[in-house]
Parts: C-alpha cells; sequence; structure tokens
C-alpha cells in the first residue's frame, strides 16, 4: 500500500499523465460528498484539499503540509521563489525547485473555481504561512513568548491563590450569615426538608462553582501559554475543543430535551414529597399518634418500606419514557442485562426478604423475646429483610435466614409469657417406695424455695409415667423473668437436690438395677465440702425420714 501512495503521489504531483485522468473533471453531483482534509501549518488552517480512493485526502494534506514546513524551515528558500506554474494542464505551486501542491480541475470544481483563481489563491496562503513561520521562530518572536509565559504563569499563581482566599472567605460569610437563617420546610406539623438537607445542597452547588472557576482559569492560562509557541499554537486551538465540544454537546442535548427534563424534575419532587409524607405518616402509626383498625403499630415500620418500593416503582415506570436516551439500542440492552442478573442472581435474596415480611405480619416474635429456632436458642436483636439475628445465652450472635425460619418451626417463650406467664417444668425418677404425696410435696417445697418465680400459674407436680423401676414427676413453676430462665432453672434444681437430701429421698437414675444397701444421697455435713463456697448462717434443718 505505501508503494502504490508513492507512485500516485508521483503521478499526481510530477507524472505526464493529464490530471483529468487523477481527478475527475466534473463536479459532484449535489447530494454527493467529497471527503476533504484540511492543510495546517502551527495550528493556521491554509485551505482544504481532497482526495481519491487509492491516495485519501488526509494523506494528501499530510505530505503538503510536510513539504510546506520544509521549505519554510530552509532559509536559503527565499520567499520570492515560491510560484504557481500552470503546464500541462495543471497548476504547481513551487519553492524553487521544491514541488509544494498540484492543483488540477478537479480541486477548482470542488471549490467553484478555475483552477488557476484556486492555485493563486492557495499561493498567497502558502506564502503567507512561510512568513509566518519564519518570523515565530526567530530570535525576537522567541524572546516574546518566553516573557509572555513567565507573565503568565505569575498571573496564574496570583489569580489562583486570589480565588483560594475568595473561597475561604465566602465559605466563612455563608456561615455566619446565610446558613443560620436556613430552616427546614414543612407543611403545619410535617417536616417535607430539613435545613440539614438544604445545606448540603447549597454546599453541593457551591463546590460545583468552585471547580468551574477554577478549571475555567486553568484552561485560560494552559490556551495563552500554549499559544505563544509555534510548536504548541495548535494544541493550544484543541485544548478549548478538547473542553468545549463535549459541553456544547450537552448543552445542545440539554436544550433539546428541556421538556422532558421539566416533567422529570417535577416527577421527583412529587415522588419525594409522596415519600416524606407517607413516612410521616407510617411514624405516627408507629408512635400510636394515628390508630388503624386492625393494624398492629409493629407493622408500621414493614408497611412503610413496602409503599416506599411501591411509589418509587410507579415512579419509575411514570418516567421511563421521559428518560433521554431510553429509547436507544444501548439503554435497552443495559436494561435488559441488568434485568437477567437481577433475575438469576437474587432469587434466594427476594425469597427471604418475602419471608422477612411475612414473619413481621405474622407476628411469630419481635425485638427482645426469647425464641428457640431450630437447635438454635437467644434473644431477638434486630430483624432484617433477608435475615433475623439472635444473641444466644453465651453472648454469641447467631444469623439465620428468613427463608428458613419461614418454613422450620419457632418457639416463642415471650409472646405468651407477657400476659399468662411462662412456665418451667423439670423431670425426676423417685422410686415406688417413697409414696408420691411426699415426693410432690417435696418438689412443690423446692419450688417455693426458687427465688425469681413468678404468681401464675400456681405451681404444680404432673405424673408422667410409671416406669418399670421408678415414677416420673413432672415440677411445674411460673417464670417471673423470661430473660433468667436459665439461671432460674439453675437454682430450682439445686433446691430440688437438697430438698431431697434433707428428707433423705434418693432420686433414681435411668441404669437403675437394684436397691443399693445405703441410699444415694448427700448427707448435710457435706454439703458445703470445700471447695465448695461456706455455709450460710442458718442451714435448713434436716426433717425426719418418712
Amino acid at each position: 500500500m505505501p508503494a502504490v501512495r508513492t507512485l500516485l503521489l508521483a503521478l499526481l504531483l510530477a507524472g505526464p499523465l493529464p490530471a483529468g485522468r487523477l481527478f475527475a473533471q466534473t463536479p459532484p453531483a449535489a447530494d454527493e460528498t467529497v471527503a476533504t482534509a484540511p492543510v495546517e501549518v502551527d495550528g493556521e488552517v491554509l485551505f482544504n484539499v481532497r482526495g481519491t480512493s487509492s491516495f485519501p485526502a488526509a494523506d494528501r494534506a499530510r505530505a503538503i503540509r510536510q513539504r510546506i514546513i520544509a521549505a519554510a524551515a530552509d532559509p536559503s528558500v527565499p520567499l520570492l521563489s515560491v510560484a504557481a506554474v500552470d503546464r500541462d494542464g495543471v497548476v504547481r505551486i513551487v519553492a524553487g525547485e521544491r514541488l509544494l501542491v498540484t492543483v488540477v480541475d478537479a480541486d477548482g470544481a470542488l471549490e467553484g473555481l478555475s483552477r488557476n483563481n484556486l492555485a493563486t489563491a492557495h499561493l498567497m496562503r502558502i506564502r503567507q504561512a512561510i512568513a509566518d513561520y519564519r518570523s515565530a521562530r526567530s530570535a525576537a518572536a522567541l524572546s516574546r513568548s518566553s516573557t509572555r509565559t513567565a507573565v503568565a504563569t505569575a498571573l496564574f499563581a496570583i489569580a489562583v491563590g486570589a480565588l483560594f482566599w475568595f473561597w475561604r472567605w465566602f465559605d466563612g460569610f455563608l456561615r455566619r450569615r446565610v446558613q443560620a437563617r436556613i430552616h427546614s420546610v414543612g407543611i403545619q406539623s410535617f417536616e417535607v426538608m430539613r435545613a440539614e438537607r438544604i445545606r448540603g445542597a447549597l454546599q453541593s452547588a457551591l463546590f460545583v462553582i468552585r471547580a468551574v472557576a477554577y478549571l475555567a482559569i486553568a484552561l485560560i492560562f494552559a490556551g495563552f501559554v500554549l499559544a505563544q509557541w509555534p510548536a504548541t499554537r495548535s494544541a493550544s486551538r484543541n485544548l478549548s475543543g478538547i473542553m468545549m465540544d463535549p459541553l456544547l454537546t450537552m448543552g445542545r442535548g440539554f436544550v433539546a430535551n428541556i421538556p422532558r427534563l421539566v416533567f422529570l424534575v417535577v416527577l421527583v419532587v412529587v415522588v419525594r414529597i409522596s415519600l416524606r409524607l407517607v413516612r410521616l405518616f407510617f411514624e405516627a402509626v408507629g408512635r400510636g399518634s394515628v390508630s388503624l383498625s386492625g393494624f398492629d403499630a409493629e407493622w408500621a415500620q414493614p408497611t412503610y418500606k413496602i409503599v416506599r418500593v411501591a411509589v418509587i416503582a410507579f415512579g419509575l415506570i411514570v418516567a421511563y419514557p421521559y428518560i433521554p436516551g431510553s429509547q436507544t439500542e444501548a439503554f435497552k440492552g443495559v436494561s435488559l442485562f441488568i434485568g437477567i442478573v437481577f433475575s438469576l442472581g437474587s432469587s434466594s435474596a427476594i425469597a427471604n426478604v418475602i419471608a422477612g415480611y411475612m414473619m413481621t405480619y405474622r407476628r411469630a416474635f419481635k425485638i427482645g423475646d426469647r425464641v428457640k429456632i431450630g437447635d438454635a436458642v437467644g434473644d431477638v436483636i434486630q430483624m432484617r429483610l433477608q435475615v433475623t439475628h439472635l444473641r444466644s445465652f453465651k453472648n454469641e450472635e447467631i444469623v439465620i435466614p428468613n427463608s428458613q425460619i419461614l418454613g422450620g418451626e419457632v418457639l416463642n417463650y415471650s409472646s405468651l409469657a407477657r400476659e399468662r406467664g411462662l412456665i418451667l417444668h423439670t423431670e425426676v425418677a423417685i422410686g415406688y417406695d417413697t409414696p408420691w404425696r411426699q415426693v410432690e410435696a417435696m418438689l412443690l417445697a423446692a419450688g417455693a424455695r426458687t427465688p425469681a418465680l413468678g404468681t401464675q400459674p400456681p405451681a404444680f407436680v404432673q405424673v408422667k409415667r410409671l416406669g418399670d423401676f421408678a415414677i416420673t414427676y413432672e415440677l411445674n413453676v411460673p417464670c417471673g423473668e423470661v430473660q433468667a430462665m436459665n439461671a432460674t432453672y439453675t437454682a430450682l434444681h439445686h433446691n430440688i437436690l437438697d430438698v431431697f437430701n434433707e428428707h433423705g429421698v434418693q432420686i433414681m437414675v435411668p441404669a437403675y438395677e437394684g436397691d443399693p444397701p445405703v441410699p444415694k444421697i448427700v448427707p448435710p455435713e457435706q454439703w458445703y465440702v470445700a471447695p465448695a463456697p461456706s455455709a450460710p448462717p442458718q442451714a435448713p434443718p434436716r426433717a425426719p425420714a418418712a
């Protein structure tokens, strides 16, 4: 390909073939667009040239630019030696023996001029470009560029320092004068927007203005400095284009979508106010200020979350057609991809969320209740949409998925204990040779000795079974504090052991084989053998054996 381009360039610039065979002589049709490329020297566009399918316009413009710069950089080439020569139906612009540009009829037809008139215009631009090129690189010009760059740098530093000082002063002024006067926006007792939100929005707006100011100063400085030097003069012009072109594009898009954006802004305001009012309403329901028939105050917070999701979803559905670019294929593809990822990766999460809401409305338990879920026993410390947190007796945190709770059995120790009390129960096996009335009396006496027991329902003893070698009795006592049930159980068992030892009654074991010669009890004198703590001041007297 480079060889073909070189051959075509040689034929175009110096070959004997008529120019009409290289470029079409007829002008392009009205609906035909001819690709052109600019010839630039030091950032200045001299003229545009066309090309062919085998020698594109950009390559032709680049070759012409290189030849003009080479002639301008050669001090042995006089400016007056740049001339136009019309020969063989082609106008050649030369600098002495150097060929710079070839102008053919097709070039003139594209501009609506003859090739001679077009060549004359090109000649004047080339002479001026060579003169400016040499002048910009003279010692005097470079000295002026250095001076201007130094002055611009100093002014830039002063401007940045002054702007920094101004913003510090302005921030202090706002804090003293303006922010103290900002109050929350409300409708009667409903607070629509907090003062902190207004202050935050004001600070965000000031931050944007500050960033734009610093950026504008930096762009002005960079553009001016780059324009002082010939090698970077083109970059100075492109710098403004790099920053302004996106802004202009966004500006045009913003102007074109102003009606849609106004609708979206109004919709956002309406949705935010609606969410605010809904939240205030359900907060009042949760506090008990507003009562709804058949609606528990505990349902207020989860119901608010459901309503909030529904309001936001409704707002998104209404806003979707008005979002700029929502009808493009790219936007639809991204939306489809997000939907697929969400549906594939969140099935278990959605199941847990639904289970969390169902548990709330089922009132299986609430925060602070002592529950048993599966093998886990503890106090409910937090209920989330996907999981429930328990604190075990050993201060361990147990996290259980809500779907597992919904599909299993939940034992709540606290729900009925508030009104009817909780019954603690324990079993003992006593031989048939001990009267059942004595056993029941001893069990009730052990329960009476146990502190922190409730009063309702009253304690009672139930005969569970008549076994092969022993009778199984169950002592049932009310629990005063559900969270202290473990300590109550321990104290109850201690008292049962003490009472049975006091009355010389042996508690049977499952591996019973026969009556021992001496009952398996602990005499009172051994109750406090080391390392047990010392005996209390008044130990209970040992009752006579039945």
